[in-house]
């Protein structure tokens, strides 16, 4: 059975002494550390840091640790946050049509390669119902319109608190979501969507790109913010592209990297690889 390990996410002004203080701190009450990453940006003169120790022998009970450590967080003006690993999060997957992330990560969660429960999965289309019954996950379809979309989030809303949901996933879910709704889950809903944004505007962005005989194409996953499309970035990756390729090529392409792009960005959140600092994100992978 895995051991279960605590991390420590930080970020502070920058100073002397802070990872020593840090790493004696969890000596000092026989924690051993296992993993262990700091990042220090300038002309900001902010610290970023993430540590993860094992919490076998370790001598503070893990409800003991935010008043353990408050001395520290005084000392240095630290913003943190700590996890644990036995802790397993629920993800809530909100998707319209389009199958393929959607398929990507439930086929991913199956294998194994995210830690976490999906006890919801939202849709305002009926078109996936079949697939997530496959995969024994629970299936809610909310239909949007311009008239409804206020009480239609206001269920949506409620049953995310009754499924007490930690992370949302928007799966190729073209809906734009409301302020209000934003505000609810800070850092916690994750997007997809290609990154022809904001060159290639519109229904037909690889029509366009093609026309213009773009040499790249791209995928972006961010966290949601009230700003469309503005968040703090998570992950990205590009793919070339030559005067081979077709229209269909290259969405077949960049559906590809929309896929791995977005699992990459659930993985990193999951694991608590992740410190947003104003618009962008720090990343300990």
């Amino acid at each position: 059975m895995e051991r279960t390990t605590a991390i420590l996410l930080l970020s502070c002004p920058d100073q002397k002494g802070i990872v020593a203080a840090v790493s004696g701190f969890i000596a000092q009450h026989n924690g051993n550390i296992l993993d262990a990453a700091q990042y220090s940006i300038q002309p900001e003169n902010m610290l970023f840091m993430r540590v993860e120790w094992d919490m076998e022998g370790f001598a503070i009970p893990r409800d003991e640790l935010e008043d353990a450590i408050a001395p520290l967080v005084k000392r240095f003006g630290m913003k943190w946050t700590i996890h644990f690993s036995d802790y397993i999060p629920k993800v809530a997957i909100f998707v319209s049509r389009h199958v393929y992330c959607f398929h990507d990560l439930i086929l991913r969660h199956q294998m194994g390669e995210f830690r976490a429960k999906i006890p919801l999965v939202i849709s305002n289309h009926p078109d996936m119902e079949p697939l997530a019954d496959f995969f024994g996950l629970p299936y809610r379809h909310y239909p949007i319109t311009p008239e409804n979309r206020g009480e239609q989030e206001r269920r949506e809303i409620a049953e995310l608190k009754r499924e007490g949901i930690d992370l949302i996933v928007l799966a190729r879910y073209m809906q734009i979501l409301s302020n209000e709704f934003v505000s609810r889950y800070p850092g916690r809903i994750i997007n997809i969507h290609h990154s022809f944004l904001p060159a290639f505007a519109g229904g037909s962005p690889y029509r366009q790109a093609y026309d213009r005989g773009v040499k790249i194409i791209g995928a972006t996953s961010h966290y949601v913010t009230e700003k469309l499309d503005e968040g703090p970035i998570i992950a990205q990756d590009v793919i070339k592209i030559t005067h081979k390729d077709s229209v269909n090529t290259m969405k077949l392409k960049g559906k590809d990297l929309e896929r791995t792009v977005l699992s990459k960005a659930v993985r990193l959140h999951l694991e608590h690889r992740i410190l947003v600092y104003g618009s962008k994100t720090i990343i300990f992978d």
